[in-house]
């Protein structure tokens, strides 16, 4: 039981339902050039974004964590002609590597990269064209998330979804006391989400290749 057995079960359900994609395949390998832990989501996760984005019928995308740009692609294949994600990344060398990925893919024409730290560069976004976005994604620095999930109700509308990437944190969320700032930001977050009456909202956990952990799924309602 444990972590070998969830590596196993995700890889005979991604041999089976999630095709080989050499461009998915090299975004997915972007924190082995950044020497960082693998912190994009699954290939089923990626795929899960993609159906969600595509059930919603999503038009305009945001999404707030761009790093290597493999959930970006997912994102972007899932848009319908004339689509548009935004996707917001701090760190220069990730974006740009994500702009690499992207242009393999063949989704650079339907994604705009913006750079800089989210809570400066969100703000922008009101009023964009983009805008409200249909679907917002936050899969970045966790003792922001709280921030985030403000902007992303700002920026959509009833009827909008968004999703939290890392919820759950191994089960430390559980933990009152926990000293992690990323554990005490989610559960502000959480928290918040709880006294919001503008959403419907769940969190479920999940384990994998990815270890122990979850996301948020969020219906904007008013």
């Amino acid at each position: 039981m444990g972590q070998e057995l969830w590596n196993a079960v995700d890889a005979y359900v991604d041999g089976l339902l999630v095709a080989p994609d050499p461009a998915l395949e090299d975004a997915a390998r972007a924190n082995v050039g950044f020497e960082l832990p693998d912190i994009a989501v699954s290939p089923a996760q990626g795929k899960f974004l993609h159906l969600l984005a595509r059930a919603r019928g999503a038009r305009t995308i945001l999404e707030i964590g761009t790093f290597g740009g493999y959930s970006a692609i997912w994102l972007a294949r899932a848009l319908p002609e004339g689509g548009e994600l935004v996707t917001v990344e701090y760190e220069e060398s990730f974006a740009r590597a994500a702009g690499e990925h992207l242009a393999r893919a063949g989704v650079a024409d339907r994604v705009r990269q913006l750079t800089g730290r989210a809570l400066d560069v969100l703000p922008g976004l009101v009023g964009d064209p983009a805008a409200p976005f249909d679907l917002v994604f936050v899969d970045a620095n966790k003792p922001d998330i709280p921030e985030y999930f403000d902007w992303a109700l700002e920026l959509t509308r009833p009827g909008s979804l968004i999703v939290v990437d890392n919820v759950v944190q191994g089960g430390a969320v559980a933990d009152p006391d926990h000293p992690d700032r990323g554990v005490r930001g989610v559960r502000r977050f959480l928290e918040r989400l709880a006294d919001e009456p503008r959403v419907e909202a769940t969190t479920l956990q999940t384990v994998g290749a990815k270890g122990h952990d979850g996301f948020t799924l969020a219906l904007v309602t008013g």
